[in-house]
């Protein structure tokens, strides 16, 4: 990791281009292609990127969490591929440069069928599903949907290891989206600051927040800020922790315990005693859940220990995939 950097100097550092709702002109590290499909009455594109498996070798399906897209995945992506695994990184419809459609209903349920669908047309058969953040619950969604199309599930720092509902209030759309578009590329910043990487900042932290800092400047910040509110309704409204028990594939979780994500924090009921984002509670409970799971913990990495701490992810991750 590049030498840190204070939050001022970061900030004053943050000058990324506008961008539009399709990231045009921000650049990710491997060719990307589209998917074209329709899906709830309209014409959209899912954004990928592909690198092929050695013969008789397994593909892997890397699904990203809210704040980020397919791109943040690379050193990832190419020690798998160094390893003779294909890799596909899609962006989700409503993320990076995939459609953002804003009269669609978000559902993990959805997001799953466009992905096994993406899949099909790659005939990819089966897949290693790897998720992190918002993409473990997603990739929980997909081993529950699509057994047979699992080889194994692979969850990193998921958020949904607990219903967020049950323990805090409501927060409407409208209300998420006024949240959403009040952001800034400083206030970007300062949640990663302090909820991934424990008050540390580096040029490869501040690389991850280009894109949304972006948008925020950009000519299609309501439709972002709109798609995002959808989607976080999407995180608090369709828990997977309740299904974990009905998950029938080998399950690894790789998790970070220093890590404290905790969506919807700000609104837990003043009844309730209960604190969100315990990881270095919540990836035992987890597995205490999974029925065929193995947990790997990674004392004192958070959120993104795949970013945070690469080289001590990735002898876990590879441990994982066999």
């Amino acid at each position: 990791m590049a030498a840190a950097l204070s939050l001022g100097a970061v900030a004053e550092e943050v000058k990324s281009p506008a961008f539009d709702q399709r990231l045009t002109g921000y650049d990710y590290p491997f060719e990307v292609q589209t998917y074209g499909f329709e899906s709830q009455g309209q014409s959209l594109e899912m954004a990928y990127m592909h690198l092929p498996a050695e013969e008789g070798r397994p593909t892997i399906v890397l699904l990203h969490g809210k704040n980020f897209n397919g791109a943040y995945w690379e050193d990832t992506a190419l020690a798998a591929q160094e390893a003779g695994y294909g890799v596909v990184m899609p962006d989700q419809i409503g993320f990076g440069k995939s459609s953002k459609p804003t009269d669609y209903q978000y559902s993990f349920s959805q997001l799953a069928l466009t992905t096994h669908e993406l899949l099909d047309s790659l005939d990819v058969d089966t897949a290693i599903v790897v998720g992190h953040s918002m993409g473990g619950m997603l990739a929980s969604r997909y081993a529950l949907s699509y057994p047979e199309a699992t080889e194994r599930l692979i969850l990193i720092n998921p958020i949904g290891l607990e219903d967020y509902l049950d323990y805090s209030t409501y927060p409407s759309i409208s209300s998420a989206y006024r949240g959403q578009l009040n952001q800034t590329p400083e206030g970007i910043i300062a949640y990663q600051k302090q909820n991934y990487y424990d008050g540390a900042w580096s040029a490869d932290y501040e690389a991850l927040t280009v894109p949304l800092a972006g948008w925020t400047r950009g000519p299609d910040k309501e439709v972002i800020a709109y798609t995002a509110a959808l989607t976080y309704d999407m995180i608090l409204t369709q828990p997977v922790i309740d299904d974990f028990e009905n998950i029938s594939v080998p399950t690894s979780l790789i998790i970070g315990t220093r890590d404290t994500t905790g969506p919807n924090r700000a609104n837990i009921r003043p009844d309730v005693d209960y604190e969100f984002g315990r990881y270095d509670e919540l990836g035992a409970r987890a597995a205490a859940l999974i029925p065929d799971s193995e947990l790997f913990e990674l004392e004192d990495l958070g959120h993104l220990p795949q970013i945070e701490a690469f080289d001590r992810f990735l002898p876990v991750f590879l441990e994982a995939l066999d």
